[in-house]
């Protein structure tokens, strides 16, 4: 979450937990360049924060080219309803303060594969880097995101709920969203949104795959000089954005998305099949018996027939 709407939740943040937070735990790494306030409870949790953090850094720094030039804060939320008083949203395991450097993390969420600490940070600390080195309004919120998912390798701060297949029936019913929708902001409906998180990945998934990392590392270089999107995609591949998205669209056909439907449900498909092969064999079972039945009562009543007759 962020651009505009993202300072206010800050705000509402901060006023809803102000009393926790002047009384909570802080702590600094040891070479000043993170520094983490949590709850009590979760030491353990910040103690960790500080350990992984200069990993996912350096990760983050060979994904995308950047050094980083600034401390975030990040703040370790212990309960649900608190983080949701911030977020607003059930669905959101964290997000990201632009221009305060600032990372809050629902940690109640964690731990449920594949939402841990180190990919959630890694998530939102890429959001910090990128306003950082690209002015807001040169950065769709769909670029934004997907880089941050590709860093990631897909998952993002969103409980996708079957997003996959959200992005699948999308593509099977023609009912995909544009991009130029998805600049300002994503929609606030559940499905839409889903769909929103799952083709800002597809779509960044798709320059990686078509043209390569050193490719989007080159559109994020351009940005950072100064250049908007539609310039650094046509200086980085001599095609237009709009060009881009016909032909990732292409990509996504019918005969894919089908393909890609029974890929991920496969074994739901076969367990479906297996069972209709046991009713199948229930029901032949069945029928042979009562054609034994009958043979026999058949031939019972040849046999009394003949005694009758003796």
């Amino acid at each position: 979450m962020l651009r505009k709407e993202i300072f206010l939740l800050a705000i509402i943040y901060l006023s809803a937990v102000a009393v926790n937070l002047c009384c909570a735990e802080k702590i600094n790494s040891g070479d000043g360049t993170v520094t983490v306030l949590f709850d009590a409870p979760l030491q353990g949790a910040a103690d960790e924060i500080l350990k992984i953090y200069p990993a996912v850094r350096d990760e983050l720094r060979k994904d995308l080219g950047w050094e980083t030039e600034f401390r975030p804060e990040i703040v370790l939320v212990k309960d649900q309803h608190s983080f949701f008083t911030a977020s607003g949203r059930d669905l959101v395991t964290a997000f990201a303060v632009p221009g305060k450097d600032l990372i809050v993390i629902d940690y109640s969420k964690m731990g449920r594969h594949p939402y841990t600490v180190d990919v959630t940070l890694k998530h939102e600390l890429c959001h910090l880097e990128l306003h950082h080195h690209i002015a807001s309004e040169r950065l769709p919120r769909w670029f934004d995101e997907g880089i941050c998912q590709w860093v990631t390798g897909g998952y993002g701060e969103l409980i996708e709920g079957g997003s996959h297949e959200v992005l699948t029936q999308a593509v099977m019913s023609g009912r995909l969203l544009s991009i130029d929708r998805l600049t300002a902001s994503f929609p606030s409906d559940g499905r839409d949104m889903l769909l929103a998180y799952e083709e800002s990945r597809s779509i960044v998934d798709y320059l990686q795959r078509r043209f390569g990392v050193s490719a989007v590392q080159r559109i994020l270089e351009q940005m950072s000089r100064g250049a908007d999107l539609e310039r650094a995609v046509y200086m980085s591949f001599s095609v237009s954005l709009d060009e881009v998205e016909k032909k990732w669209r292409a990509s996504l056909s019918t005969k894919s998305a089908w393909l890609y439907y029974l890929r991920e449900n496969l074994y739901e498909i076969l367990f479906v099949f297996a069972a209709l092969l046991a009713v199948w064999g229930f029901l032949k079972v069945l029928k042979k018996k009562r054609e034994y039945k009958d043979e026999e009562e058949g031939e019972d009543g040849e046999e009394l027939r003949e005694d009758g007759e003796k």
